[in-house]
C-alpha cells in the first residue's frame, strides 16, 4: 500500500496537483493503524490509505485540507478514553478520539504543493533577469512566445498559481494582456511606464475587457522602490509577486471567489468548511467532506462513521439537544 501511495504521490507531483501525506509516527494500542501507516489527501478531501478508523480519518482529512491552505504540515495527536497524551507539547494539535475505547495515535501531515509558475511574456533585459531571479525563488519559469500564445496557454494552462509579467514593449500589449487576463492566473502585470500603461488600459476597454478583467492588471509592474536599471526593475516585479502570493495565502477564500467570477463557476468545494458535531460521540466532523449525513428538523446532521449515523436513525428525537434544537 505504501509503494501505491508514494507512486501516485509522485504522479501527482508531475502534474502538478496538490495533496498531503499523512503518516503515523507513533501509537499506543489500541489502535489498528501502526507506526508507518500512510494516506494521502487530494484536495477533494478524498482519502487514500489507512491511518486509523472512522474517528481517526475526518480529523486527519479536515487538517489535510487546512494545510493545502496554509502550506503547513502539523503533527496531530487524536487520544481516546484511556489514552495517554503526552501533555503540553509545542506544536501538537490534539484531539479526543471519541469512537473507541481508547488508544493514541500521533500523525504528522504534510502538504505537497505545485511549484508556483512565473510566466513571462516578451523580451528584453528586465524579462530575462526575472528568469534568472524566478529560478533561483524555486519558481517555475515558462516564457510565452506572444506570436503564438493560444498555442502557448494550451500546452501552459494558467492556474492561480501562476503569475504572468507582460514586456512585449508595445509589440503585441493589448492582444497579449487581453488573451492573459482570461486565465485563473492571480497576477498579472505589464512592463510599461505609468503613461504607457494608462494608454494600454484604455485600448482594452476598447476592446471590451470587462472592468473586473482590467481591474487584474497591475501596470506598471513592480513595488515603488525606486528602481532605475532592468535589474532593479526585476527585483521590484518578483517582490512584488511574492507580496501577492503571500497575501492571497492568507486570505484563501478571497482567491476563490475571484477565480469563481472569471470563469462563472462556483468556488471549489474544497475551500468551503462545514465544522459540526456528531450528535452521538461529539467528535467535530467537516459536513464538507463527511461520508455519513441524516435529514432532521429540516437540517443536516453529519457523523464520524456509519455507526453513529445508524444509531441517530433509529432514534432521532433522542438526540435533539445534542443539536441544540428546541424540544
Amino acid at each position: 500500500m505504501a509503494d501505491e501511495l508514494l507512486a501516485l504521490a509522485a504522479e501527482l507531483q508531475r502534474a502538478g496537483e496538490p495533496f498531503a501525506l499523512a503518516t503515523v509516527v507513533r501509537c499506543e494500542a489500541p489502535t489498528s493503524a501502526k507506526p508507518g501507516a500512510k494516506a494521502l489527501i487530494r484536495e477533494d478531501g478524498s482519502v487514500q490509505g489507512w491511518v486509523g478508523g472512522a474517528c481517526a480519518e475526518p480529523v486527519v482529512a479536515r487538517e489535510a485540507l487546512e494545510a493545502l491552505r496554509d502550506g503547513t504540515p502539523r503533527l496531530v495527536g487524536l487520544y481516546g478514553e484511556g489514552g495517554r497524551s503526552p501533555g503540553r507539547t509545542e506544536g501538537l494539535l490534539e484531539y479526543g478520539m471519541t469512537c473507541h475505547s481508547g488508544g493514541t495515535l500521533e500523525i504528522y501531515v504534510e502538504p505537497y504543493l505545485p511549484k508556483p509558475m512565473l510566466v513571462l511574456a516578451g523580451h528584453g533585459p528586465v524579462i530575462e533577469t526575472l528568469a534568472t531571479l524566478g529560478r533561483a525563488a524555486d519558481f517555475t519559469v515558462v516564457a510565452l512566445a506572444p506570436d503564438a500564445l493560444a498555442a502557448e496557454l494550451e500546452r501552459h494552462p494558467l492556474t492561480q498559481s501562476a503569475s504572468i509579467v507582460v514586456a512585449t514593449h508595445a509589440d503585441a500589449d493589448e492582444q497579449v494582456l487581453d488573451r492573459v487576463l482570461r486565465t485563473d492566473a492571480s497576477y498579472v502585470s505589464l512592463v510599461a511606464s505609468r503613461r504607457r500603461a494608462a494608454v494600454i488600459l484604455e485600448r482594452l476597454e476598447q476592446r471590451g475587457v470587462p472592468p473586473e478583467r482590467r481591474g487584474r492588471l497591475k501596470a506598471p509592474a513592480g513595488l515603488d522602490i525606486g528602481a532605475v536599471t532592468p535589474e532593479e526593475i526585476a527585483v521590484s516585479i518578483l517582490a512584488e509577486i511574492i507580496q501577492h502570493r503571500r497575501g492571497n495565502k492568507a486570505a484563501g477564500p478571497d482567491r476563490d471567489k475571484i477565480a469563481a467570477i472569471e470563469t462563472k463557476t462556483e468556488p471549489a468545494a474544497p475551500h468551503v468548511r462545514i465544522d459540526a458535531k456528531d450528535p452521538i460521540c461529539g467528535m467535530i466532523v467537516d459536513g464538507a467532506i463527511a461520508k455519513f449525513r441524516s435529514e432532521f428538523s429540516g437540517r443536516a446532521v453529519y457523523f464520524c462513521c456509519r455507526h453513529c449515523k445508524e444509531m441517530f436513525d433509529q432514534d432521532p428525537e433522542r438526540y435533539r439537544a445534542a443539536l441544540s434544537l428546541d424540544a
